[in-house]
């Protein structure tokens, strides 16, 4: 290569012109032919390795500052760490993806989560759903309102506040009140249905 003849290029290429551009392109396409004839890349042909070092080439050229150094060494140690990192990825995203990615094995099952509920969730569910349901019969009409309207209607105490002509901090200690009365009542039940099945 003629270095001098490249730099030329080179700046005439930073300059705008593409007929400069094209010519330096040829200048290095011998060496993007052996780059590509010698890399093996799964998922890529030749021509795919091919445009990716002309890529480089012209990111190389767009960086470039004529000050530092010259050209052909900047775009060939350019050219040469872009395929070793295109390598690189291919390797990890290679393992991720195909064959080697699912490994089979005995405690396959234990292993996958499963979308399905086990048969003791459904049960302890549905415990707690007839608890529920049963605590909330101890309560009065207003406070099972209350209850109705914050959690199972999402709406926020504020709202039940203003609804009923209440000051915040009254229908706070109410939904406190409740609450605490729930609980109770709600482990009661608990234990009482436990003790039926």
């Amino acid at each position: 290569m003629d270095y001098e003849y490249i730099e030329n290029l080179v700046l005439k290429s930073k300059a705008g012109d593409t007929l400069s551009k094209e010519k330096l392109a040829k200048e290095f396409r011998p060496l993007i032919l052996n780059i590509a004839k010698r890399t093996f890349l799964h998922g890529y042909d030749k021509n795919d390795i091919q445009n990716e070092c002309y890529h480089s080439l012209f990111k190389c050229l767009s960086m470039y500052n004529c000050a530092n150094h010259r050209f052909v060494a900047y775009a060939t140690n350019g050219i040469k760490n872009n395929i070793n990192d295109l390598i690189k990825r291919v390797k990890n995203r290679s393992s991720l993806e195909g064959s080697e990615a699912l490994t089979l094995s005995d405690d396959l099952e234990n292993n996958l989560p499963s979308n399905d509920d086990s048969l003791e969730d459904v049960l302890c569910s549905k415990c707690d759903f007839e608890a529920l349901k049963s605590a909330l019969n101890y309560l009065d009409k207003e406070e099972r309102e209350l209850i109705k309207f914050i959690f199972f209607q999402n709406n926020r105490l504020s709202s039940y506040a203003s609804m009923k002509n209440l000051p915040y901090s009254t229908a706070n200690r109410k939904k406190a009140i409740t609450l605490m009365k729930l609980s109770k009542y709600f482990n009661k039940a608990s234990k009482e249905i436990s003790s039926i099945k």
